[in-house]
């Protein structure tokens, strides 16, 4: 059986996240076309998992990405500071009129019957101009590195960043670190850098370099070009459709040790039944079913990924680690912005069958 074999190296990272800083304008219940107030997040899907690692998991862990020095760059870089994340940057400056800028993410909370709103401002953003060689890596990893995670939203902003991706990749293989990818398909990003038809071609190579591969049976077929069944058909919580395409994954990339995903079943904007798969070597693992309280839905995802890569680092088996990045996604989503608010020992205590509404 294929395993994870993952570095004790005393006094090494944890984690290190490269991927895009982003500010998350939120108005909450309020839809955009009436809202006078916003929440600031700072946000990015591979940031997230790193934050979460940090503030609920107390793991040393970094980010990697594109800072840009004007007010918002001082912004970010403090929040990154208070989740206690390492920052590694590339500085930009900024011209006071254009750029370059750090994206903005425009997200709403919806609620009931009414979904939740998503739309981007990435014009000129300093992120996707990172390119191969921006980085020392061998200085990054130095002092030795666990874990190395990255995902499809970077990869989706310029032709240069999956080249990072990838570099970034091979040098964290050398340092004997686990490799991660959350593909998070995201087809408007992909179209929006004219790269769309390119991306299975993209995203397969980066997949040749990775051992844990995050993404659901929809981000599999479409980020990946694979068949699979029919997603639409499917129940939501029912993992069969997810292994059925694992194995087109598993045969095309032997390399992949792991993959994971959330299961989630939305009957409304505010009540979801939440599960979790994984996938090790072969084998399978399924966590609970769990009715939730959403109160905001971005970053369950992440935060899933992050009590799950923990779980990994920590030696446990592999239906603990799935059951502790189930049980932080559900919580990520009780509290607003992307990144958590729980403590370990509540993750703990739902992970054992706490008090949620859980059927078994």
């Amino acid at each position: 059986m294929k395993t994870l074999n993952i570095p004790e190296s005393p006094g090494a990272r944890d984690f290190v996240a490269l991927g895009a800083l982003v500010t998350r304008l939120d108005p909450g219940l309020i839809p955009f076309s009436f809202a006078d107030t916003y929440q600031v997040h700072v946000s990015g899907g591979e940031f997230n998992v790193a934050a979460n690692l940090a503030r609920c998991f107390r793991k040393n862990t970094a980010v990697v990405s594109a800072m840009v020095d004007y007010p918002i760059g001082e912004k970010v870089e403090s929040e990154v500071r208070k989740m206690g994340v390492d920052g590694i940057y590339r500085r930009f400056k900024h011209d006071g009129v254009r750029g370059p800028n750090i994206a903005q993410v425009w997200s709403d909370q919806g609620k009931g019957v009414r979904p939740p709103v998503v739309f981007y401002n990435r014009a000129n953003e300093a992120t996707a101009q990172l390119k191969p060689g921006d980085f020392d890596w061998d200085s990054i990893f130095s002092r030795g590195i666990r874990w190395f995670h990255s995902g499809g939203i970077f990869s989706a902003l310029s032709p240069t960043t999956p080249e990072l991706v990838i570099e970034g990749m091979k040098a964290a293989r050398k340092a004997g670190a686990i490799v991660s990818f959350d593909l998070n398909y995201r087809a408007k990003l992909w179209a929006a850098n004219g790269s769309s038809a390119a991306a299975h071609e993209v995203l397969g190579r980066i997949v040749d370099e990775v051992d844990v591969l995050l993404g659901n049976e929809e981000d599999l077929q479409m980020g990946l070009g694979l068949k699979g069944p029919d997603i639409h058909s499917a129940s939501k919580l029912d993992p069969e459709a997810f292994y059925r395409t694992i194995e087109e994954v598993s045969q095309r990339w032997p390399n992949i040790k792991a993959v994971a995903t959330t299961l989630r079943d939305v009957k409304s904007t505010n009540r979801h039944l939440w599960s979790a798969v994984l996938w090790l070597g072969g084998d399978r693992y399924l966590a609970p079913t769990m009715e939730l309280d959403v109160l905001d839905r971005v970053g369950g995802g992440d935060g899933f990924a992050a009590g799950l890569i923990y779980g990994f680092l920590e030696g446990m088996s592999p239906q603990e680690a799935l059951n502790i990045g189930w049980a932080h996604g559900a919580l990520l989503t009780t509290f607003p912005g992307d990144t958590t608010m729980a403590s370990l020992e509540q993750v703990i205590a739902l992970s054992k069958g706490g008090s949620a509404r859980i059927q078994r």
